[in-house]
């Protein structure tokens, strides 16, 4: 590596490493009630030398030109929290009580008036998306294939049938964290005002992820998540005792 490159990777680091820290100052007070403030300071310590681990990890999936890379680098985020967790005795409840805190503080952070205009989903940008994936241009990227609708029971909708998130986080042993990380998803799409309607996840060992949207209803972000998807679209079995 010439220094040219040197520099270069060593201020995208810093810039990562930054907005790391926003989220470790601003949605991680949960961990101050589960750990006690003390601790909860030396895992955020932990946790930063951990993520400064995982950042030559990161897999390659079109950078800035590539809308989803956000969602990839969150789980990055959630990952680096994760570790340092259970090695303080916690799970990954724990993990997605930060992920939950990370999505509900970042919609609160927007307008109320503008949050449909930031995060209402574009049909015509999911479909240009979906296409795109199809391309496998990249082997941990997600491949979607977009669902048009008729606008009853929902208007459009996306299978997710590869997912770069699940495919990181079963690369790194942290299979356990998926779930957690799709639970924000109804977060998001209640802010947009936004119906979305999920039977399946990846997450699940489902073989997909049927998100179907409604531009007329709403979404529920319960915490602790209900994860409907657990069955992957299969009546529960009865509670026999």
């Amino acid at each position: 590596m010439n220094m040219a490159s040197r520099v270069r990777a060593e201020v995208v680091t810093r810039w990562k490493t930054r907005g790391f820290e926003r989220v470790l100052n601003r949605d991680t007070g949960s961990l101050d009630q589960r750990f006690g403030p003390a601790e909860a300071a030396v895992m955020r310590q932990e946790m930063r030398d951990e993520y400064r681990s995982l950042l030559p990890q990161i897999p390659y999936i079109g950078g800035r030109r590539n809308p989803w890379s956000s969602n990839l680098a969150a789980a990055v985020w959630a990952l680096a929290v994760h570790r340092v967790v259970v090695r303080h005795g916690g799970g990954a409840q724990d993990t997605g009580k930060v992920a939950d805190d990370y999505a509900r503080n970042t919609v609160a952070r927007i307008p109320r008036p503008l949050r449909r205009q930031l995060l209402r989903p574009r049909k015509a940008r999911a479909q240009r998306m979906a296409v795109r994936s199809q391309q496998r241009r990249y082997a941990d990227d997600w491949v979607v294939d977009f669902v048009d609708g008729s606008g009853e029971p929902f208007h459009f909708g996306l299978d997710v049938t590869e997912c770069a998130i699940v495919k990181f986080l079963h690369v790194q042993g942290a299979d356990e964290l998926a779930p957690w990380m799709c639970a924000p998803d109804y977060v998001f799409f209640q802010g947009a005002g936004v119906g979305m309607a999920r039977t399946k996840t990846l997450a699940w060992g489902c073989d997909r992820c049927d998100f179907r949207l409604n531009f007329n209803g709403g979404t529920a972000a319960p915490w602790p998540p209900e994860f409907a998807e657990r069955t992957c679209g299969h009546p529960a079995a009865p509670d026999i005792r």
